[in-house]
């Protein structure tokens, strides 16, 4: 049975997504990272040419997607006539920077729907959602927003579309198992022969593998995954007591010196800072 690259961390860290836009738009319009979540844009119909800061302006034509996985200010520029056709949805990332799938995506990511091949159901259906009034519209739309940002993320994974980094080690044959295995069961005393074996190769190759795609080492990103398991309870109320255990962690203080040295307080003062 083929390993779920994915499952672990989506039950983890989930991705949520609201409808703000369907219909056209013609003209300039912003888009600021002040609101705090990221961006999935879908066009329809039309040409959109998309503005960054301190980038060389591009043309998008649809159908096709644009993604902005975390807050980031951009400008889409249309037609004043014909504008463009987009459903716009706001999207979320649970656990906002320490999610490791936001972190793992790039900025901005732009494909044509059609590279989504397994997806143009969901998508026929969403654009026919959003630009008919029908009851339960809303909840609709934002549920099938969600089911393509998964099939965006397995996309990714299926073509190594990714450089580096987390997603770079799921979309490695052999890396991906071990990854899974850190996912699956963060409490578990996991040693490097164990991870290597997991994987189908010897000690060194996997190491070396491990750091050149994910990059880092096997043992560093295993303490990082641990942490943000860590913060993700910290932020539902579970007591350090209950999560060290949970995480791989003999007790509260092993914990606080994992979490000090990853994130350079305290579990608690971090807990404060995000609570300010």
């Amino acid at each position: 049975m083929p390993i779920d690259r994915l499952d672990a961390l989506l039950a983890h860290f989930s991705v949520s997504a609201r409808l703000f836009h369907a219909g056209a738009l013609c003209g300039v319009h912003d888009f600021s990272a002040t609101q705090g979540t990221g961006q999935l844009h879908l066009v329809r119909e039309g040409s959109v040419r998309v503005h960054h800061a301190g980038a060389r302006a591009r043309v998008v034509e649809g159908p096709a997607l644009m993604f902005y996985p975390r807050p980031l200010d951009h400008r889409f520029v249309t037609d004043e006539k014909r504008g463009a056709d987009l459903t716009c949805a706001h999207v979320v990332f649970r656990g906002g920077a320490i999610n490791p799938i936001a972190a793992a995506l790039p900025a901005f990511l732009t494909l044509p729907l059609a590279r989504l091949t397994d997806t143009q159901p969901v998508l026929e259906l969403l654009f026919r959602e959003a630009f008919d009034q029908r009851c339960g519209r809303q909840a609709v739309i934002d549920r099938l927003f969600e089911v393509v940002i998964v099939h965006l993320l397995r996309a990714m994974l299926d073509d190594g579309a990714v450089d580096g980094g987390l997603l770079a080690g799921l979309a490695h044959p052999k890396l991906a198992p071990a990854l899974v295995a850190m996912h699956g069961d963060a409490a578990r005393e996991w040693t490097l022969p164990q991870l290597a074996a997991s994987a189908g190769m010897s000690r060194s190759a996997f190491a070396a593998a491990f750091r050149e795609r994910v990059g880092m080492a096997p043992g560093e990103y295993l303490a990082r995954w641990r942490v943000c398991l860590a913060q993700d309870l910290l932020r539902k109320g579970e007591p350090l007591k209950r999560i060290a255990p949970r995480v791989g962690y003999g007790g509260i203080a092993a914990l606080s010196r994992a979490f000090r040295q990853a994130c350079g307080v305290s579990p608690r003062a971090w807990l404060a800072a995000q609570a300010a």
